[in-house]
């Protein structure tokens, strides 16, 4: 068996750091977002790292940076893990199925409440924002949680890859589906959207990234293993919150220059109902399936953590002259992570133990 890394390493303690800290990593982001937003904005355009001509059409840092996420994300999927997750269809289907209805279910009802509120157009930038996030595979960061809180770490690692390699089949559809939700001007973003999603953002920007780090796994030579996983990890970390960092000077740039207090009051809003009505979906069923207490937790992860970076690179593609958007899918990234923290933290008498 390979050597791990010491312990005493620095990027091994660095990223042992940010682990135990990632709402408080991510809130910096906002906030170095708020107060140095220009450097964000210029990393926002494909010319901001890479000169012209040298990115596919379209591509930009966000693009790159999402990618790097996604393929560390498949280079620690380990192979017997994921191999052992086909002994126990049970939990991998119906974390997936249930992870494919959130939006389905959650989405309408939130669209409903927001009918009531005074936006002229019934919170369809809200919708939309949430349409096109829930409806993303399973955050990796679910097994941050699920590793160091109450989960089966390979259960977890087997719904996060397995909602990304059916991505391109489920993203159109479910996109489709909740359109009519939407305003006109909304609608015809969502469809721009939900055109490229099967053979282009889905497949390019999110299945083939992780992919490809499930085949460098494999090709990986047992004595390298370790120290690439935890660099991988340490990468996965930095570039999901300079990410995080990027899409929200977009937001909080203009938010800043207009201030808008009932639209920021109205993302936190939506994206805590859409995170309240997700997990519970997530941990009901759960409990309804009668499974174990790690693949409850794993379940609810499912349902309540969708990639946030890989919407908020599609919304930006889609819907570029709109980031104000963007908001709620802040608030519900930093939302979902806390409520993760919540259900993974073990309980007492688990503590004692």
């Amino acid at each position: 068996m390979p050597t791990p890394p010491p312990s005493g390493h620095p990027h091994v303690r660095f990223l042992a750091f940010l682990h135990r800290r990632l709402g408080w990593a991510s809130c910096a982001a906002y906030a170095a977002a708020a107060v140095l937003p220009s450097p964000g904005l210029w990393l926002r355009h494909p010319h901001g790292v890479f000169p012209a001509g040298t990115l596919p059409a379209g591509a930009s840092a966000p693009h790159i940076l999402l990618a790097a996420v996604l393929f560390t994300a498949g280079l620690r999927a380990c192979p017997r893990a994921l191999a052992g997750m086909l002994r126990r269809p049970r939990i991998l289907l119906g974390g997936l199925a249930l992870h494919t209805t959130v939006p389905l279910l959650v989405i309408p009802a939130v669209a409903l409440a927001l009918r009531c509120s005074p936006d002229s157009d019934g919170g369809s930038g809200m919708v939309a924002a949430m349409i096109l996030t829930v409806a993303m595979p399973v955050a990796a960061g679910a097994t941050v949680w699920a590793s160091q809180g109450r989960g089966d770490e390979a259960a977890m690692l087997g719904l996060v890859v397995a909602s990304t390699l059916v991505s391109p089949l489920t993203l159109p559809p479910v996109i489709r589906a909740l359109s009519p939700l939407l305003s006109a001007d909304y609608a015809q973003g969502a469809a721009v959207a939900a055109s490229g999603t099967g053979s282009g953002f889905a497949l390019t920007g999110v299945l083939l990234p992780c992919a490809a780090g499930i085949v460098c796994r494999l090709l990986l030579p047992d004595r390298a293993t370790p120290t690439a996983l935890s660099m991988a990890a340490l990468t996965a970390v930095l570039a999901a919150l300079l990410l995080t960092y990027v899409n929200a000077c977009g937001a909080i740039g203009q938010l800043l220059a207009r201030p808008r207090p009932f639209l920021v009051l109205g993302s936190a809003c939506t994206a805590g109902a859409v995170c309240l009505l997700s997990f519970g979906w997530g941990a009901c069923w759960a409990r309804i399936l009668r499974l174990g207490a790690s693949a409850r937790t794993c379940v609810a992860l499912a349902c309540g953590m969708s990639n946030t970076s890989a919407g908020a690179v599609l919304i930006t593609s889609a819907m570029p002259d709109r980031p104000q958007i963007l908001l709620p899918v802040l608030a519900f990234s930093l939302l979902q992570k806390t409520a993760a923290n919540r259900i993974t933290r073990p309980r007492p008498a688990e503590a004692e133990a």
